[in-house]
Order: structure tokens, then sequence, then C-alpha cells
């Protein structure tokens, strides 16, 4: 069942169209990748999915309803969640606090045994639950993040960039976190420039250059692809 369906979109930033006619969807319990190099306009797509940017053509539906227009945490709160680029965590506040204000759509009841699962899928989160945000590593932001996200009880999760900075082994924690993720039923959009940990997770990929989708297959068939390996596997 398509869970997210991206229709004809086309997304302008002043007169530059960063976003030119993608179409694309992501099926119930897959890992779903877009791949690009920078500036290719990935980010741009999940903000404009995010509710966040608009679209002047097309339509995006979610789990049957279409999207497009509706504020952008009446999205959060129908199971559509954000990891940003660049984690986006609140420095000041500490990382229960973090966690918590990613459930502000949920009712009250829901905050306590939020936390529980987030701190049992991170325990590390657990133990620095009373820390400040800002005094953690790149990779505990990225796990705070995610946690973050998942506090919202979502459907589907689509994450920007997640291992942007941060050392390989750490990043191949945080894609070890996605396919945990994934198993437990959450479906993934992933963006992402590290293309190949990506097409090593993803079941369905997608290669967008300049704003325009040029390529779809499996995760293993991009793996394979000459182009493929030549412009982003080198």
């Amino acid at each position: 069942m398509s869970m997210l369906h991206v229709e004809n979109i086309n997304v302008y930033y002043g007169a530059i169209h960063a976003v030119k006619d993608i179409s694309f969807h992501v099926d119930e319990g897959e890992v779903v990748t877009l791949i690009g190099a920078n500036g290719a306009g990935k980010s741009t797509i999940l903000k404009t999915i995010s509710g966040l940017l608009h679209s002047h053509t097309g339509s995006i539906t979610f789990l049957d309803q279409k999207i497009a227009g509706v504020p952008a945490h009446k999205i959060v709160s129908r199971g559509l969640a954000q990891v940003p680029e660049g984690r986006q965590v609140f420095l000041q506040m500490t990382v229960e606090e973090n966690l918590e204000m990613g459930a502000y759509t949920r009712p009250g009841s829901e905050v306590a045994p939020g936390l529980e699962t987030v701190y049992e899928q991170f325990p590390r989160l657990k133990e620095r639950c009373k820390q400040v945000a800002g005094t953690l590593s790149g990779g505990e932001q990225q796990m705070l993040a995610v946690g973050r996200a998942l506090m919202s009880r979502p459907k589907i999760i689509m994450m920007d960039e997640p291992s942007l900075g941060l050392a390989p082994i750490v990043v191949k924690g945080i894609f070890d976190i996605i396919k945990e993720i994934n198993r437990q039923g959450v479906t993934i959009l992933l963006i992402e420039q590290n293309a190949n940990m990506a097409l090593h997770t993803a079941d369905t990929a997608y290669v967008l250059e300049t704003g325009r989708l040029t390529m779809k297959g499996t995760g293993r068939e991009l793996l394979s692809n000459e182009a493929v390996k030549k412009a982003y596997l080198g």
C-alpha cells in the first residue's frame, strides 16, 4: 500500500526552480532513499512534504489524504515526522526536555510511555537524560533527533542527511538504528549524500539531479549501476 504519494510537484525559491516535476511514492514498511549531490533539491522535497514549503503544482497524499496546504504541526499529528538536517536539537534544553518537545501533538498520558520506549531504543539517552543537549557528541545529538521524532509516534519518518558531519563508525551506528526502527514497523524516507550507506539500507532508491529524478531502482540495483557508481560511489 502506498503510504506517501508525491505527484508532479514544482517548488521555487524566488526565481530559482529547485524541484522540477517530481513524482514518487513510498510504500508502507519500506525504506526509500533519495540520493543526490548537495543542492540537488533533496531537502526541498522533504520540506515541501512537511508543509514548510509549498508546491506550485501537483499533489502530496499521505494515508489517502491530501496534505498540501495543511499546517506542518497537523501533518505531524497525522503520523509524519521529520528528522531535520543538522539535527536541530534544542541545545539549551536537557535530553528529556527535547524528547518531550517531540510529543507536543500527543496526549499528556503518552509522554511517559513514549520516553520509556525511546530510552529502551537508546540507552545512552537514558544515561544522559538530565544532560543539556548542547554537551552531547554529534552522534548522540543525532540519536536525540531521531528519538524526538519517535515521540510523535509516527507512521513514517523522513530523515534529512542523518550521517552529515559524523565519523564513519558513528554513521554505521546511525544506519543500524534506521534499520531497527524500520523493522519495528516505521516506514522511512531517507535523504542522503552518503549514497553507499543509503543504497545498502534502502528497498527503493531514486537519484535526484538538479531538481529532477533521473533514475529509480532497488537499492541493490543502483549499487551495481555503472553511472551511479561513477557519480556517487567513488
